[in-house]
Order: C-alpha cells, then structure tokens, then sequence
C-alpha cells in the first residue's frame, strides 16, 4: 500500500501534527515503507500459533478472593495525607 503525500497531508491534518511542504515527500516514503513491512508481517502462516502475551511460559500466582482489611476504615486512611470522614480527599482534576 502506497502512501502520497496527499495522505500524509491528511493525516497531519487529522492529528494536529505541523508538517512543512519539504517533509511531506519524505514522510510519505518512510510511511509507504512501514506499510510493506506489515503487508509482508500478514503474509506470515500463524496457522496452529497459539496466542500468547509473552515469549516466556509462565502462570500467575493465584489467591482466594477474600476481603481483608478492608473493613476498618481508620487502618485503610491511616496514610492519606487529607481525609473527611471514611473518605480520601483528593485536589479536584476535572473542571
């Protein structure tokens, strides 16, 4: 798959990415060049490949899932640095 400029010139657009004119040539090379790469990635046989989330064989530890400590609020805000009452007061972050 071919990327022009055009495109490149689009997608900038769309990302709110600034490009000058003597970048969009080269851009959309390097880009066309990514896109062959993965159109040869796709033509790789994964039939029989099982997924996997890492290249290590490995199980997590499991546990009981069971409450504790969580019942006693003075120990759970023990540490928070602001309270009001059974609850952590946290600086606003949405206006």
């Amino acid at each position: 798959m071919a990327i022009d400029v055009e495109t490149v010139r689009k997608v900038a657009k769309l990302a709110h990415i600034r490009t000058p004119e003597d970048r969009l040539a080269p851009l959309a090379a390097e880009l066309s060049g990514i896109m062959q790469w993965i159109e040869q990635l796709a033509e790789v046989d994964t039939d029989g490949v099982e997924p996997m989330t890492s290249a290590v064989a490995a199980t997590l530890p499991m546990r009981d899932d069971v409450v504790t400590d969580g019942g006693d609020p003075e120990v759970v805000l023990a540490n928070a640095p602001l309270r009001r009452g059974d609850f952590f007061m946290v600086p606003k972050v949405v206006e």
